[in-house]
This record gives C-alpha cells, structure tokens and sequence, in this order.
C-alpha cells in the first residue's frame, strides 16, 4: 500500500505557499471582490492562492490532474489534486478569521476518486489539521509538532453538540422540520460554518455536523481527516465519501440518528 507522506509533505508546502498569500491580502482595504455566476463572492486572493498551488504542482507533480475551484479541472490520470483555495470567502472579504485553504489528493478505486491526503489550514486561526490514509489525522503548527486527533465517544443525542452552517439551505430543500427536531434533541447547537465543524468532530470537540449544499472541493480535505480520526463521513444519502453534493459527518456512533432527523422532508 502506498504510504503517501510524500504527497503530505507537498500539501503541506502548497499550504504554506497558499497561508502567506491570503494572509497578505487578508483585511487588505483594497481587496477585489467579484460575484460569480452562482452569485458567491470571490477575491483577488482566492484566484492567486489557486494559481499558485497549481504552479507549484505543476513543477512537483506534473503528471497528476488538478481541480479547482475557481479554475476547473486540469490532466487526466488516476491522481487528482482538489484544491479549495479559500474555504469560507465570504468570511474572508468580511475580515473573519473562520476561513482555511483546503488541499487534498484524491486517487481513483473503487466507487470513483477517494481522498488520500488532505490539508486543511486555517492561517488567521493559526490552525493547521491533515490526515493521509492509514496514518490517522494531526493538528499542528508542523509536521513533527502535532498532536493526533480523536473523535469524540458521546454515544447519545441528548449529549451531543451539533454544529452545522445555515438554515436557509436546510429550508430550500424540505428538510428544515427535520433539521429542527435535531436541534432540539442534542445538547448544543453552534453554526461555526465551512470547514471548521469537521475539523472540530475530528478533535472530538463537536460530535457532528452537516451540510446541504456542497461541491467536491468543499469536502475532499475534510472527508479524510474526518475518516482517520475516527469518525464517519458521508452524504446525507449516507454514501460515504465527499460525492453526494452535501455531508454529514460524526464520531460514527450518532452517524444514523442524524441521517434519520436530516432525511425527514416535508
């Protein structure tokens, strides 16, 4: 079985590429904001991180495809880089600090591409947690200073905290009263939003979380450090893996009773 530190230690160095740019141009007065098509904002600094993880994989990794998500997919191959270059724009051009640069590598297997490294680095936070399959996930200022995660073990509702992003998506696609219902059987309802809930069921901080609305770069990263920490990653569909255009994720153990609350449509 292939180890995959190797590409670890490329992500991180991407990471690092990626941090010192959006931290330049973070709470910059004459930062440039567009919309796009689907009416989300993105900034001069989501275009220059992307192009700059794409560079540098072009030089270390030239025979391996790259997805993006503001440039698309480049190459072919059975290796595929998937890059969210900020997770969390919105905070961003707000001068939130709750945003992060998401990297992972995705291989293909069975059922289609599955994340097999994956960064996930929140510089205003001074947060960084990765995970490569079968070597478990970290949090960490480095490589060699990092502790491992766990998932939590709370085994019921009424102790769980529940963290998730926005209503109005719950609400767009009928499953607002189901998402209800949830919120008033756990212990603690909290939406930090974006990528930080997986990394916090990853620590085993939060015990789980959801999303309806989501595309590959928005999961890929957080899917594998979820996994190797413990925890369930999948669809609401209960797929598991970042393909199903949402996520839930969860120490595992509260995985079903979620999915049962978040499937009840109207």
């Amino acid at each position: 079985m292939p180890d995959y530190l190797d590409d670890l230690r490329l992500a991180h160095v991407l990471a690092d590429a990626a941090d010192a740019a959006t931290m330049d141009r973070f709470k910059a007065l004459d930062l440039k904001v567009e919309t796009k098509p689907d009416m989300t904002p993105v900034s001069e600094a989501d275009k220059a991180a992307e192009e700059l993880i794409r560079g540098q994989l072009q030089r270390a990794r030239p025979r391996d495809a790259v997805l993006g998500e503001e440039y698309g997919v480049e190459g072919t191959g059975p290796r595929r880089w998937v890059i969210d270059p900020i997770d969390g724009t919105k905070n961003y051009v707000r001068g939130v600090p709750v945003w992060a640069t998401l990297i992972s590598l995705m291989e293909a297997g069975e059922g289609g591409y599955q994340p097999v490294v994956g960064v996930v680095s929140a510089p205003a936070l001074g947060r960084r947690w990765w995970a490569a399959k079968g070597h478990g996930a970290f949090s960490g200022r480095s490589l060699s200073q990092a502790s491992r995660l766990q998932v939590s073990k709370v085994a019921r509702l009424a102790d769980a905290s529940f963290a998730y992003s926005s209503l109005s998506g719950w609400e767009e696609q009928g499953r607002l009263d189901g998402f209800l219902d949830l919120t008033r059987e756990v212990w603690r309802t909290r939406a930090y939003g974006d990528f930080w809930p997986y990394m916090m069921v990853a620590e085993g901080s939060i015990d789980f979380c959801a999303e309806p609305e989501l595309s590959l770069w928005d999961m890929a990263a957080n899917a594998i450090v979820v996994t190797e920490a413990g925890g369930t990653f999948t669809g609401l569909d209960g797929r598991p893996g970042p393909h199903s255009g949402n996520a839930a994720a969860s120490n595992g153990i509260l995985h079903d009773e979620m999915l049962g609350y978040l499937n009840r449509r109207h």
